[in-house]
């Protein structure tokens, strides 16, 4: 399955590890490998997770309050957000409306 990354997402998924990192050194890259182990289970399990719009699911990522929201669309897993899952939840909507179909 290919794996496809919304560009805001990309960008939150750096601005995490940025930030973890200033917390302490390496954490950011523990963080990072939390969302690679997330990404996998969902590769593994596509529809294990929560619906949380039609076509939407979120899975959670381990240690961290992030989450991962994705689609499946024919074989790629389209990674909406990984969002802080304390921060304006439905903030990711929009972002559906952008990208194409």
């Amino acid at each position: 399955m290919q794996v496809t990354f919304l560009a805001p997402a990309r960008s939150e998924f750096r601005e995490a590890v940025t930030f973890y990192n200033r917390q302490r050194g390496g954490l950011g890259l523990e963080f990072a490998d939390e969302v690679k182990r997330t990404v996998e289970r969902i590769i593994q399990y596509p529809e294990a997770w929560s619906l949380i719009s039609e076509r939407t699911r979120r899975c959670r990522v381990n240690r961290f309050p992030f989450g991962v929201i994705y689609q499946i669309r024919d074989d790629v897993l389209l990674i909406v957000a990984v969002m802080q899952l304390h921060r304006e939840p439905n903030s990711w909507r929009d972002r559906l409306q952008e990208s194409p179909a």
